[in-house]
């Protein structure tokens, strides 16, 4: 009988394999369509997050929302009130659409904006934050009917996820592709993307998990990465190590 864990973390590879093929945003779009698909997705968008003199089709990366819904959502500015984007601006860590809370009384767009989502079939979404360490924001934000969000799912979902994001960015803005990453950084990435912990690391490497802590901060930072698994994407993505 073959293993849940391993059965999703063999999608979320075999995904981001057939990305790193990709030379156009359709093409990555396709490909979200299909790999998301196995967990209930069934719309999605990629954006940046509006400063109050932007407008956010201006930043959007990608999407595959209803048309419908998409001109209703940006002719009423509607992420001005939208409680999923407030949510991303304060967390770093991925959540559901159902752990967003707001006052229907202050902000009583919030309520309108989630209700007629649901019109479109946005009934329950998943959302994943992005901070760049240069103020940067944005989103990945997936909803559908009936999703398979659970803890072995969540994480092959949000290393996808983070994936698709960095793919676009780079089909949109090819990266250079000097190595800023130390040998124990890259190997430290390595063994993380391979779902190791820093303890486990430590062990793998001898050296203390206080020191693998230190060279995953370091590669965030070099990375100009939100975390640990935003790191392991983007050097994945940029083949700054390999697996």
């Amino acid at each position: 009988m073959s293993n849940p864990v391993f059965d999703h973390s063999v999608k979320a590879f075999d995904f981001i394999g057939g990305l790193d093929q990709l030379s156009s945003v359709q093409e990555i779009i396709d490909a979200m369509e299909q790999s998301f698909a196995n967990f209930g997705f069934e719309t999605f968008i990629i954006t940046g997050l509006p400063h109050p003199d932007q407008r956010i089709e201006s930043l959007v990366l990608l999407k595959k929302w209803p048309i419908d819904w998409y001109l209703r959502y940006t002719n009423k500015g509607y992420d001005r009130y939208d409680p999923v984007i407030s949510l991303c601006r304060q967390s770093v860590q991925p959540f559901e659409w159902a752990e967003v809370n707001y006052d229907p009384e202050s902000n009583p767009k919030a309520l309108t904006i989630m209700r007629e989502a649901t019109e479109f079939g946005m009934k329950y979404g998943y959302c994943l934050p992005i901070h760049g360490l240069n103020g940067y924001e944005a989103c990945l934000s997936m909803s559908g009917s009936h999703l398979d969000l659970s803890p072995r799912t969540k994480p092959a979902i949000h290393l996808m996820a983070m994936y698709a994001f960095e793919r676009v960015r780079t089909v949109l803005q090819p990266p250079s592709h000097s190595n800023p990453l130390t040998a124990r950084e890259q190997e430290t990435l390595i063994w993380a993307a391979l779902g190791k912990s820093a303890a486990d690391t430590g062990e793998i490497m001898g050296v203390t998990e206080r020191t693998i802590t230190a060279h995953i901060t370091s590669a965030c930072q070099k990375l100009n990465a939100a975390n640990k698994t935003h790191a392991v994407a983007r050097a994945l993505q940029h083949r700054l190590i390999r697996l």
